[in-house]
């Protein structure tokens, strides 16, 4: 990096040192992935919404609707935006990203765990 200018390598368009350019089998989507990603984001936000303001279903089928849309939207924006899939380019960050699912949840499980065994023990019903 000389006076402030970000360098190129001359190597076949690969990024050179202190180069903020793409990474060799880096993943991007077009144009019309990203649309395709925002439009399903929203159909998948709307819906849900309208069943809550509708509620002509109880409120377990509410919070269980409400829970699948929030699964295939995380799934949706894991797809579109962030590129993640099963190619051989993508399997470090496949499995990173599994990793990091089965942390949280371990995580989250013991904690809620935790708690609910702690409230039952120390409250005096």
């Amino acid at each position: 990096m000389s006076n402030g200018h970000i360098e190129q390598s001359a190597g076949h368009g690969t990024p050179g040192p202190g180069t903020l350019g793409h990474v060799a089998g880096a993943g991007h989507g077009t144009a019309k992935s990203y649309i395709w990603g925002f439009v399903l984001s929203i159909i998948l936000t709307v819906i849900p919404f309208a069943i809550v303001m509708t509620s002509h279903m109880s409120h377990a089928a509410i919070v269980v609707t409400i829970v699948i849309f929030a699964v295939i939207q995380i799934l949706v924006h894991l797809v579109f935006f962030l590129h993640m899939n099963t190619s051989s380019e993508q399997r470090w960050n496949l499995v990173a990203f599994v990793y990091t699912v089965i942390l949280l949840g371990i995580l989250v499980g013991g904690s809620i765990w935790i708690m609910v065994h702690l409230n039952a023990n120390m409250m005096m019903n």
